[in-house]
């Protein structure tokens, strides 16, 4: 009788066990998507420092545990055509390390390149590293970087499946980051794959901006890859093949802020845009795919714009490659409409730069999208420089793509049709709110 009794019961335990493991990972995934934030209210607004003293360093230094830079130089590349063969020939020319970081590593004529010339370069004795998000480079396989690997280089899977990483399997790196021998690093929005280089399937190609800097700065972005390489292979770089001595005369203040989820939702990433957002006196300047900003986030955009600073804000049009998303963020225009905000949707192609202008000074580029993911979710990094010919450049490109794209309007967003209000709702899922 105790046997069969067994014989019922251990199954029975192992099923009631799965049960809780699926509800509690179900409980996690959505928690991070639909769980309440930091709310981020400044304890003392009138007394933020103005954003072009050395005070404004000093904190903005201390509350994202960034390290300021103040020598380096920086060229700014726009899209694929411009900032691919960069990378790639600083690839080929690398002596001694190359460390690449991926959300999409992706099989194409450009990621074809990126094969060849890494395994190229590590058949030559350097050192070549890669972290590629295991999720958002599904398609790829070890099989497909054969050469890279058997020519000595490695490759990291970052978040792959696993019983013990399905609590955090939301978590992603979307990183995109290359490092060469510790003296170049290459800093941006894009990925590795076609949409960028040649555009797909008869999709033109999606507009993007990367940065290649070198000087103090890049040692920040050499830790920020090592961090996340430390957690796929086991590996801690060290040495002067990844940390060589850097030094560069021509002036430049920069910080590298990376940013990882924390237990209750807040990463640096956020605090950077919080801060900067609420410093500016005079213009806001905002290109991103993704514009779901969290409650926070929006207050401190319509009161800037109530403060009498202008606030623009660039996002795809019609060929955005997530239309659901794209009715959301649409949903939330009203607020800022309202409020006197100018919002533009980019006509040509899928814009995925993410770039934020403060007052003609400040800009931030890298990964960071401003949605719920990429604020406490995802594995991010940017570089934050405080340089006003930067700033131009930047703002520059900006306003080459307002020609290109389309104003929305509050009487145009008032009466938007009702199937995209139904697309809206079916969207709030994937939208934070306090």
């Amino acid at each position: 009788m105790f046997v069969c009794l067994m014989a019922v019961s251990v199954p029975t335990g192992f099923a009631i066990l799965g049960v809780v493991a699926l509800l509690l990972v179900a409980s996690s995934l959505l928690g991070g998507l639909v769980g309440p934030t930091p709310k981020y209210k400044l304890a003392d607004r009138d007394g933020i420092p103005p954003n072009d003293s050395d005070r404004f360093l000093q904190v903005l230094e201390a509350l994202t545990d960034a390290q300021v830079n103040r020598t380096g130089s920086l060229e700014v590349l726009t899209n694929g055509p411009s900032f691919y063969p960069a990378m790639l020939e600083a690839i080929r020319g690398a002596k001694q390390s190359v460390n690449i970081e991926a959300y999409i590593f992706q099989k194409g004529k450009i990621a074809d390149q990126y094969v060849s010339a890494l395994a190229e370069r590590a058949r030559a004795g350097v050192k070549v590293n890669l972290v590629i998000d295991a999720i958002g480079s599904a398609g790829t396989t070890n099989r497909y970087l054969a050469p890279i690997l058997e020519a000595g280089g490695k490759v990291g899977w970052y978040n792959g499946l696993s019983w013990h990483r399905l609590m955090h399997l939301d978590n992603r790196t979307h990183r995109e980051l290359t490092i060469v021998d510790g003296r170049i690093g290459f800093i941006g929005g894009a990925g590795i794959a076609d949409q960028w280089y040649t555009g797909t399937k008869g999709h033109p190609r999606w507009r993007d901006s990367y940065v290649r800097i070198e000087g103090e700065a890049v040692c920040n972005l050499q830790a920020t890859f090592a961090e996340n390489w430390l957690a796929t292979s086991g590996e801690l770089l060290a040495g002067d093949a990844y940390f060589p001595s850097v030094h560069n005369e021509h002036p430049l203040v920069a910080m590298v802020v990376n940013s990882t989820p924390t237990v209750g939702g807040g990463t640096r990433a956020r605090i950077l845009f919080q801060l900067l957002v609420a410093s500016a006196r005079h213009r806001i300047s905002i290109t991103t795919p993704y514009f779901l900003p969290d409650k926070s986030l929006m207050e401190e955009l319509c009161r800037a714009v109530k403060r009498g600073l202008q606030v623009r804000i660039l996002v795809p049009g019609l060929k955005s490659d997530h239309m659901v998303t794209r009715s959301t963020s649409r949903a939330g225009y009203g607020e800022l409409l309202k409020a006197g905000a100018e919002v533009y949707e980019y006509q040509p192609s899928m814009i995925h730069a993410k770039v934020l202008c403060i007052d003609d000074l400040w800009v931030v580029v890298g990964s960071t999208n401003f949605d719920n993911r990429s604020f406490g979710i995802n594995d991010e990094v940017n570089l934050a420089i405080r340089d006003a010919n930067v700033a131009m450049r930047f703002e520059n490109d900006m306003a080459f793509d307002l020609e290109q794209s389309r104003r929305v309007t509050l009487d145009e967003w008032n009466h938007r049709p009702v199937t995209e209000r139904a697309t809206e709702l079916m969207g709030l899922v994937i939208q934070r709110q306090q």
